[in-house]
This record gives structure tokens, sequence and C-alpha cells, in this order.
């Protein structure tokens, strides 16, 4: 999975707005997490797969958009056979920290420029 981060702390001096461009090949995933201190909103731009929810996963292809409260799981699997390109945006409402960003296996993930 590539990610391009458009609007953050470092790009564009935002604190509480981020923004990034996904770009995932067939057969990647964004794991399934979640965050305790942000909103997010994930856009398929094209491609198609599953975004994980709290409940399980969902069919999603172009132009499908999910959007989550802080603390619920999210995430995507490419299951087609093109790349996914896909926009995701989060709000931050809350402090970033150690605590921040964990999948479902309960592993840290990198929490450095994410809530």
């Amino acid at each position: 999975m590539q990610v391009q981060f458009l609007i953050d702390q470092k790009t564009a001096g935002s604190d509480k707005l981020l923004s990034a461009g996904l770009l995932l090949p067939p057969g990647a995933r964004h794991d399934k997490h979640r965050h305790p201190n942000c909103d997010e909103f994930f856009v398929v731009i094209n491609g198609s797969g599953h975004i994980y929810t709290d409940t399980g996963r969902e069919p999603s292809s172009k132009a499908t958009s999910s959007s989550r409260r802080r603390g619920h799981w999210h995430g995507f699997d490419n299951t087609g056979k093109e790349d996914v390109r896909a926009r995701l945006g989060m709000e931050r409402r809350g402090i970033a920290g150690s605590r921040g960003l964990r999948n479902s296996a309960g592993r840290l993930l990198n929490v450095e420029r994410i809530c």
C-alpha cells in the first residue's frame, strides 16, 4: 500500500485535519483498525474490494464512500484485479499518542501522523 499525505501537520501545518491518497494493488490490504481520537471518511476513486466495518465487511467499488466515527473498526481489502485508488480524511478530536492506532490483533501501528 502506498500513502501520499496531502494535508497534515508536515505538508500543510494542520494539526486537526489529515487527508491522504491511497494506492492499493490487487491483494493489498489497509488492515482493520480503529482510531480513538478521530472520525474518518474513505472514498474509492477506482477499483473494487471490501470495506471492513464493526460487523464484518461490505463490498465497495468506484465512487463508494464510508465514514466511521472514532472508536469504530474500519479498513479495506483490495479483492479486485486492478489497483484501488482512494482518498481518506480524518478529523482529530483529541491528542494522538502511543494508545492511538491498533489493528484488530492489538498490534500498535505507526501513530506519528495519525490519531
